[in-house]
């Protein structure tokens, strides 16, 4: 197979996201055991996944010109060493080390989108950009998906830091796998491009000008929030109010996050039948409204059935999301412009996930009921309805 072909470009980016989003999402998933390692309270993971997107904002906001100074290729390898670094110093039972830990996650995870953006957009057909996208998306619940599965017992059986160990080995040697393909994506330039505080901010001043872009992107910074309240705490409310054991809980939230694998790819064809992202994304957000209401009724006494219903929906729709919004992003700015507008694009999201897990450890701090909070949720998820609709409203033809 080619190594610039669109398939191996697609599988190459859709591995390399699912274990960098595995490294995001190992520490939520083993939360209550990592709570007790640090004598803490399990809702703190609410704070710590806040400090993985502070990083992630910082990364996105430069991701654009890192690509165009490095290559697209050189900055995925970035990207899953510091996935690999943060999560060998994660295993220091140590809160600063984690929060330092934390902060190199998100590093990775903020540059991992631009660059596949910048390959997405060189070597796939535009007309299957909503599809491609959310099928790279994917990697996003998979390696959830992968850590809810395997985390918790790891975790129960090999100790909490095992877990982590095995996203480090992952992540070195998917940066050696990806040095085959490197030199063929990265075509040297004529001179490296330096960075400039102009290039650092143009990604976010390239959204903020356009009102379609503006508000797609606070759009994103609402679901977003959302879909971080959903994997952070999903695994420590069944466990502290339905009873459920840390294993059990970690199937639930797994199967939650093949609900968002299968929501990305059907969101994105459906996306691309239709011709009509915004619409989609509309739609969408209006299921996970009603599941996110439906989560705040959650009692001892539901069914795993029902819990399972509910949080499949949720899942479908907050997880799956992103592809189409990427490549709607994408779409909307000029093509030489995707990697710089995805960076900036992505700054607003990771607001929203920054902001999210915080405002609900702080909300569930005064109510002491994890899902009576999740009503933030649902008044995030009408926002982003509400935000969705605006951004179509003022919809202008895209640059060319």
């Amino acid at each position: 197979m080619p190594l610039t072909s669109a398939t191996f470009v697609v599988v190459a980016m859709l591995v390399a996201q699912t274990i960098v989003s595995m490294g995001t999402l190992t520490l939520p998933a083993i939360a209550p055991a990592l709570a007790r390692a640090l004598e803490v309270d399990a809702s703190a993971i609410g704070y710590q996944i806040s400090i993985v997107y502070a990083g992630a904002m910082a990364s996105a906001a430069l991701g654009g010109s890192v690509v165009q100074r490095i290559g697209a290729g050189r900055t995925t390898q970035t990207a899953l060493a510091a996935i690999a670094a943060g999560m060998a110093l994660g295993t220091s039972a140590n809160i600063a080390a984690l929060m330092i830990a934390s902060l190199l996650l998100g590093l990775g995870y903020g540059l991992s989108n631009p660059a596949a953006a910048e390959l997405l957009v060189r070597y796939t057909p535009a007309s299957r950009r909503n599809l491609i996208f959310s099928l790279k998306q994917t990697g996003v619940p998979l390696g959830g998906m992968a850590a809810a599965m395997v985390a918790p017992g790891i975790a129960s059986t090999l100790g909490w830091r095992a877990a982590l160990l095995l996203v480090t080995a992952l992540a070195i040697a998917m940066v050696v796998l990806l040095q085959f393909p490197r030199s063929r994506w990265d075509e040297p330039g004529d001179e490296p491009v330096p960075l400039s505080w102009a290039q650092v901010f143009g990604g976010i001043s390239l959204i903020w000008r356009e009102p379609s872009l503006r508000y797609l992107s606070l759009m994103a910074l609402c679901f977003a929030a959302v879909q971080l309240c959903l994997m952070t705490f999903t695994v420590t409310l069944l466990v502290a109010e339905s009873g459920y054991s840390l294993v059990r809980a970690g199937l639930v939230l797994s199967v939650v996050q093949f609900a968002g694998a299968i929501g990305r790819i059907a969101w994105g064809w459906a996306a691309d039948r239709t011709r009509s992202s915004t619409a989609v994304l509309i739609a969408l957000g209006a299921i996970m409204l009603a599941a996110t209401l439906a989560v705040t009724r959650i009692d001892a006494g539901w069914s795993v059935a029902w819990i399972l219903f509910v949080f499949v929906a949720m899942g479908s729709t907050a997880i799956g999301w992103n592809g189409v919004f990427l490549a709607e992003v994408a779409r909307l700015a000029s093509t030489s412009h995707a990697s710089t507008a995805t960076g900036g694009a992505l700054f607003f999201t990771f607001a929203g996930v920054l902001l999210g897990p915080s405002a609900f450890a702080a909300v569930y701090g005064r109510l002491q009921s994890y899902t009576g909070t999740f009503v933030v949720a649902a008044i995030l998820a009408a926002t982003g309805i509400g935000l969705a609709a605006l951004s179509r409203a003022c919809r202008t033809p895209p640059r060319n």
